[in-house]
């Protein structure tokens, strides 16, 4: 049994990889602040259902919410820390109560949009909570790291697919700026501290608990309440969506391999190795729910860049990783869990 901190892991990925490694008998260490990015109830319910508990919840307000949360989910097996990563010495006192053999670091203000309205404050958390933990492990003597980066690093390149070696010099969002600055921390940090790095660059994730800022969660609750649905562009612009569950694997096989090895700092696509244009993510929403969409017609939004499309080539031969979830599989799944979830969202007052 291994001991894993997983930072962010009661966001969308995060419960997902907290729940496969659970599964295997591992420990785990959830690190999250539940911040306000998007109700932190939806956090809550990651949490509960990661865990296999009943997802049935008084919810009162926050700070006892979470209190209430600890009490239920904390086990030998399963810690819940409600801390910021950039406190510093609410990391220290955790590193030092449980020290990891792997720290899978998924924690981060998402989403390019809300960089472009909040470029300080996403800057404050990925770079300089990045830091802050990168110091806490060099501090505390735990060396092996697996860091969630992004395709968004690659701006507007024009060849496809993209290959790990090519230029990601010029991002066009605060984001993907903020995802370039932690690859180049994680090598700093290899170069002078001996801190093994794998920085996966994920592509697209989309399935259950999938955040409400997400394109295709977005576009089902749209379609659920009869609402139009936008379409930026023509609806030619595409995307190497990759599935949750194709993504944990990929972080799995990633942890392996910092672990079994020493001296290393490798940067990894994890995609799904095939594009989708917006157009025919509609269609495909539209076929699983059962029901045509109004269409938006809008003009490209500012960050967006015209596709993605990952090169799978050193993930399958470094990590041994191969997606095996052809997107309309994912977007039925997606749908089905959606379904209840709508349902359960229905029933959400406001916060307090």
């Amino acid at each position: 049994m291994k001991t894993y901190w997983v930072t962010g892991g009661a966001g969308f990925i995060g419960s997902h990889l907290c729940e496969s490694l659970l599964r295997d008998g591992h420990k785990v260490i959830c690190v999250d602040s539940f911040a306000d990015n998007y109700d932190y109830r939806f956090k809550v319910r990651n949490v509960l259902e990661s865990l296999g508990m009943e997802p049935a919840f008084e919810h009162r307000d926050r700070e006892d919410d979470l209190r209430r949360l600890q009490e239920a989910a904390n086990s030998e097996q399963y810690r819940l820390e409600p801390a910021d990563i950039r406190d510093g010495e609410a990391l220290d006192r955790l590193f030092a109560a449980c020290p990891p053999d792997v720290v899978v670091h998924l924690a981060a203000l998402p989403g390019v949009r809300a960089s472009i309205e909040r470029p300080a404050l996403f800057y404050d958390v990925n770079v300089v909570g990045t830091l802050r933990l990168l110091e806490a492990m060099r501090t505390h003597g735990t060396v092996k790291w697996v860091c969630a980066s992004s395709s968004s690093v690659y701006g507007d390149n024009a060849k496809v697919p993209f290959e790990e070696g090519d230029p990601t010099g010029r991002p066009i969002s605060p984001y993907a700026a903020t995802k370039k600055s932690c690859e180049l921390m994680g090598y700093a940090y290899r170069h002078l501290f001996g801190i093994d790095v794998v920085m996966l660059r994920f592509f697209t994730v989309y399935g259950e608990r999938q955040r409400p800022d997400l394109a295709i969660r977005k576009f089902a609750s749209l379609l659920s309440d009869g609402k139009p649905v936008p379409m930026y562009g023509d609806g030619s612009t595409s995307r190497d969506y990759t599935y949750v569950a194709d993504i944990v694997d990929g972080i799995r096989h990633a942890a392996d391999y910092v672990e079994r090895h020493s001296g290393v700092y490798e940067i990894v696509n994890l995609g799904g190795s095939r594009t989708v244009s917006l157009a025919r993510m509609i269609e495909t929403l539209e076929q699983a729910w059962g029901e045509r969409a109004a269409i938006d017609r809008q003009p490209m939004q500012p960050g967006d860049v015209l596709r993605t499309y990952a090169d799978p080539a050193k993930a399958r031969t470094l990590l041994g990783f191969e997606p095996s979830t052809p997107f309309e599989k994912g977007i039925e799944r997606f749908v089905s869990w959606y379904r209840r979830q709508k349902t359960w969202e229905a029933g959400l007052r406001k916060p307090g």
